[in-house]
């Protein structure tokens, strides 16, 4: 029998021949109050069978707690039974509290070893026991360490004008009462680090503010879990969000136990954001019916971060042009996923887009139409996918458009190959882009049209989209046929690339669009060499140094050093205009 076990029955040996002597017999309720355990909790054990993770400690064990006591080094043990004896017979503390203490301190007590020495383990108890007698320790630090604490987290929390715990009772009060109400007691010291004014409660408050908590209708293990993952629940009143959030849920049919069932020791509970998210649901149509099998469905979109993520995720949509009713449905239809995950599979997936360089528009439509989908598919590099399935961005792009659910077939863990090369045949493309250059004018196997069939290597559907948007910008369509006539590389440039110049020439120089008729190869010239000519023309205009009605050929088609002898020389500050102009961007 070791020394812990030995001090423990000379207690009850005591309690037996003081009741024989006085009393005959008392209460079982009598015999744990004479050996420490004052205050009750449901279910008392002094010992439990579940061997649990010892401390990094190697000199320490927790014999209460299943450890092996053969593997605590004697000087140790030694040590915890004379700490034990001096708490309780000598300082009077509670014997569950001094127990505690004791097994739980491995940092004060190789402090007190090191201080006695520990050379003869076997006279070892004495001598701390001796230390004890002339050295009053302080009593904060062992009992701060055994609800969990490290000593750089207690040392600024330790009492400046005391140093034994009985001298502070509403301390002692307040531990007890958490202690009785079921909280571990490892778990105690992160309360008390976070919210130490729950600790400086008069007698009786705690307590009831407990109470308070069972009178809405929640369980005490409830009640813990959310203290135990914010302590400031215990400061002040009742947080006026969680009695809304626990008002939805009622209304709903939801059990506030409901929260305790479905989240982990990581939870966090932010009541304001919860009941942000309850009302935003409302707000968007979502009945309570609706939005009760949601969240008994997906519990995740209420309780991950606090229903803050699914917060996030609406926002997100909504930024892409989705409606309200889409959401709706979205959370109704949500799949057997995490939010977290979906949510960060729909982002990955619109940076993909993003890469293969579709167009915002199109990616906006893939969003709103196709949320499902990108949430739950877990792509792989955009790299990779590319060398893989050895494609272009610009037919990846197509694929996705024509049908956006091949997309499944590119997550990570799913083996690819190439994709087959196109089944149009080159023949086939010069015939649809030889219809189009004969629907605009081009006569057939003239060597105007042999050469604009050559020069335009891309498809006769991007022809048709480039020569639409410059009739679309104001032109008739019979005078855009003799503009590709004249200049049939115009629709070789991409279409916001047409665009862009278009819209430069019209509305940043005010010039009419009907002026494109004259000179279409405008839209073929570099944009910064434009953008200079025009800028310094419009320049020596504005000082009458040039002819107002030149033609755009004119001021465009010349070269540079021709141009800066013609016309920009016709003023003495010409030539730094002209140098700022061309190194601006």
């Amino acid at each position: 029998m070791n020394h812990l076990q030995k001090l423990r029955t000379t207690y009850i040996l005591r309690w037996v021949a003081s009741n024989c002597f006085q009393n005959h017999i008392r209460s079982s309720e009598t015999l744990f109050r004479l050996i420490g355990s004052f205050y009750f909790v449901q279910n008392p054990r002094l010992y439990r069978t579940k061997k649990i993770v010892k401390p990094d400690n190697d000199a320490y064990c927790d014999v209460s707690s299943g450890g092996d006591v053969s593997k605590v080094p004697l000087a140790t043990r030694e040590a915890q039974a004379a700490l034990l004896e001096y708490l309780h017979s000598t300082r009077n503390l509670q014997f569950l509290d001094a127990e505690h203490m004791s097994k739980n301190s491995p940092y004060f007590l190789e402090k007190i070893l090191n201080k006695v020495g520990n050379g003869n383990e076997e006279n070892i108890g004495r001598a701390i026991t001796r230390f004890f007698r002339y050295h009053p320790v302080n009593e904060f630090e062992p009992f701060f360490e055994s609800l969990g604490l490290k000593p750089c987290e207690y040392s600024h929390l330790l009492p400046r004008d005391l140093i034994f715990l009985n001298d502070d009772d509403l301390l002692l009060e307040n531990y007890h009462v958490l202690c009785n109400y079921g909280f571990a007691r490892k778990k105690i010291g992160m309360i008390y680090k976070e919210a130490t004014e729950v600790f400086r409660y008069d007698f009786g408050v705690l307590r009831s503010k407990l109470q308070a908590f069972e009178k809405l209708g929640l369980s005490q293990s409830f009640v813990r879990k959310v203290i135990v993952r914010n302590p400031k629940f215990l400061v002040g009143d009742v947080n006026l969000e969680f009695i809304k959030v626990l008002e939805i849920l009622k209304s709903m049919g939801i059990e506030f136990s409901w929260i305790g069932e479905h989240s982990t020791e990581q939870s966090t509970f932010n009541w304001r954001t919860m009941f942000s998210f309850l009302s935003f649901c409302s707000k968007i149509g979502c009945s309570e019916e609706q939005l009760r099998i949601l969240i008994r469905q997906h519990p995740e979109i209420l309780l991950e971060d606090s229903g803050n993520m699914a917060l996030s995720l609406v926002g997100f949509l909504l930024k892409f042009g989705t409606s309200m009713n889409e959401i709706c449905l979205m959370f109704q239809q949500f799949p057997q996923i995490k939010l977290g995950e979906f949510f960060t599979n729909l982002r990955q997936c619109v940076v993909f887009l993003n890469e293969i360089e579709m167009e915002a528009k199109e990616i906006g439509n893939i969003v709103r139409t196709h949320p499902m989908l990108l949430g739950t598919c877990a792509l792989k590099k955009t790299s990779s996918l590319l060398t893989i399935l050895k494609v272009g961005r610009k037919r990846l792009c197509a694929i996705i458009l024509e049908d956006p659910q091949e997309m499944k077939k590119w997550v990570m863990g799913c083996r690819l190959k190439p994709l087959p090369r196109l089944q149009l045949k080159e023949e086939e493309s010069d015939t649809l882009k030889a219809e189009f250059l004969l629907e605009v004018g081009f006569e057939e196997n003239s060597k105007q049209f042999e050469t604009a069939l050559k020069d335009l290597r891309t498809r006769a559907r991007d022809l048709r989209e480039r020569f639409d948007l410059i009739v679309e910008a104001g032109l008739e369509r019979k005078d855009v046929c003799d503009m590709v006539r004249v200049a049939p590389l115009i629709l070789k440039q991409k279409k916001q690339v047409l665009k862009t110049k278009i819209d430069y020439f019209v509305n940043d120089f005010g010039y009419p669009i009907s002026s494109l008729k004259p000179f279409p190869q405008y839209l073929m010239y570099n944009m910064k060499t434009v953008k200079c000519r025009l800028s310094m023309y419009n320049w020596l205009k504005d000082r009458k140094l040039v002819e107002p009605t030149l033609a755009l050929s004119t001021i465009i088609t010349c070269s540079d050093k021709l141009f800066v002898t013609r016309y920009v020389n016709r003023h003495p500050g010409g030539h730094q205009v002209w140098q700022s102009l061309k190194n601006s961007d």
